[in-house]
């Protein structure tokens, strides 16, 4: 059976058009986060009131506790959220220039997959780093390096991630990563298919450079509070503006305060600790 030929308009149903444009589903997802963030909270507060099951699921993850299936699953859907709200918005463009290239063929009478097959291969890169982050969460966790707020407990790792966030924004992968981010057209012009499996594997190439772009500012989570929907939404920013610029002066300008941020987090920690002599 030859392969069915994609009708133009294809970009315009219901769901290619909702995942061609992924902030609705950003926006979902950071009021499905605030609500679980709400409920995380509410549970820890029961549990400290009742020896029960809240305790069980609240606790693990807040100290040097048994990590159980549930905490850590609670975490990687935790996790999962965060990295939809956060990286879905900034592969609008790419998703966006998949469509648009899908749109044209459609209207030549081609064969194009979907962009909906396109977007899952991107998302399964990022549900796979959930996974990856909510398991470091749970390390991080049992050795007491977190505290209530799920955020390092030491400002000196704190400055740490920073540093490593800043120093890799002058890397050479950085950079490859990013361009590839910010030109998303000469990728897809050069390894266009119609095949579905090929496009996913489009989606997941394209994830991975996503990936290689911004794993550094992700890890910056753990040292302002995983929980937090405000830098969530503002690191989220800054890595949707970094990709739809059309050089490195952004990436390294990024570079260069996250490691000013490191640095004084790191200073100010040593002269915290440093024993004071009174006059």
């Amino acid at each position: 059976m030859p392969a069915p030929i994609a009708s133009p308009d294809l970009p315009q149903r219901p769901l290619t058009r909702a995942l061609s444009h992924p902030r609705a589903i950003a926006l979902g997802c950071i009021a499905v986060l605030v609500a679980g963030g709400w409920a995380y909270l509410g549970l820890l507060l029961a549990g400290q009131y009742a020896g029960n099951l809240f305790t069980a699921l609240c606790q693990p993850l807040y100290g040097p506790a048994e990590v159980t299936a549930a905490s850590l699953a609670l975490a990687f859907a935790m996790w999962c959220a965060m990295a939809l709200a956060m990286m879905l918005p900034t592969a609008g463009p790419m998703i966006m220039t998949y469509a648009d290239l899908a749109a044209t063929a459609a209207e030549k009478g081609e064969p194009a997959a979907s962009p909906a097959v396109l977007t899952a291969g991107y998302v399964a890169v990022w549900l796979a780093a959930a996974f990856a982050l909510a398991a470091l969460q749970a390390l991080l966790a049992g050795f007491g390096l977190l505290d209530n707020l799920l955020s390092v407990a030491s400002p000196l790792f704190a400055g740490a991630l920073f540093l490593v966030a800043g120093a890799y924004q002058f890397s050479a992968l950085k950079h490859a990563c990013v361009t590839q981010c910010q030109r998303p057209f000469p990728f897809f012009f050069a390894h266009w298919t119609a095949d579905p499996r090929g496009v996913f594997r489009l989606g997941v190439t394209q994830g991975l450079y996503c990936l290689g772009c911004c794993w550094a500012m992700m890890l910056l989570m753990f040292a302002i509070g995983v929980m937090s929907v405000f830098w969530m939404a503002m690191l989220g920013a800054v890595m949707a503006t970094e990709k739809v610029t059309t050089t490195t002066r952004f990436s390294r300008a990024l570079g260069a305060l996250f490691c000013l941020i490191g640095l004084a987090i790191i200073v100010s920690a040593v002269i915290a600790r440093w024993p004071t002599k009174l006059a």
